[in-house]
């Protein structure tokens, strides 16, 4: 059997990737070793769903979002000691890289676990998850990708739920029991406390024209 270099060939230096324009969109395909299909999380938090699922996965890549620069790190120091070559990490806010920095059909999967709710009815306007959100998903995923989502604000929930449900490009799907089944740090704190969390996963439709 062929051996995965992702598997073999250990980083060196930091999986954080330094930004060369925030003007430009990024060659994604130059980022890693080895060619593969590519998943992104957006607001990775201390990476306790990428670090792990990446390790899983060595045949796909991954790039992880984070604002704070304290949660990148820590993701980096997990990603760094399991040897992750298919791991990159990016400092940057979450809607601006889906906007205007990853490339048309760019991604395989883009994950988007607990972002901030926004509970305030004034403050709602700020969620990431809307309707504009959708449309700048659909860009960026290949036919056929997929977009998965979870929370445990059920408002927020019902307001993904029906801008993904809104937008006929998407179709509701049921979440991978493999993606399911590896927790993030919010996560592990809402099922300590008895919270209940809710997820949806949406597919990329395929057209006629993209199976040509």
């Amino acid at each position: 059997m062929q051996s995965n270099p992702a598997a073999t060939t250990k980083p060196t230096g930091s999986l954080i990737q330094k930004i060369e324009s925030v003007v430009e969109r990024i060659p994604v395909e130059t980022l890693f070793p080895q060619r593969q299909p590519l998943d992104v999380e957006l607001g990775a938090g201390d990476g306790s769903f990428l670090a792990k699922y990446a390790q899983a996965n060595l045949h796909r890549n991954f790039i992880g979002v984070e604002r704070l620069l304290g949660r990148l790190r820590k993701i980096d120091r997990k990603g760094m000691r399991a040897g992750l070559t298919n791991l990159r990490l990016v400092r940057i806010e979450a809607s601006y890289f889906l906007e205007f920095l990853l490339p048309e059909q760019a991604i395989d999967a883009l994950h988007v676990y607990f972002p901030d709710p926004w509970p305030k009815r004034k403050h709602r306007k700020n969620r990431l998850i809307n309707e504009r959100f959708t449309d700048l998903a659909r860009r960026a995923l290949r036919p056929g990708g997929i977009v998965h989502l979870r929370t445990d604000d059920a408002d927020y929930y019902s307001q993904m739920v029906r801008v993904f449900d809104g937008n006929a490009a998407f179709e509701r799907i049921e979440t991978a029991p493999k993606i399911a089944s590896v927790i993030t740090d919010f996560e592990r704190n809402f099922r300590l406390r008895n919270v209940p969390t809710l997820a949806a996963s949406y597919r990329l439709k395929v057209s006629s024209t993209d199976r040509q």
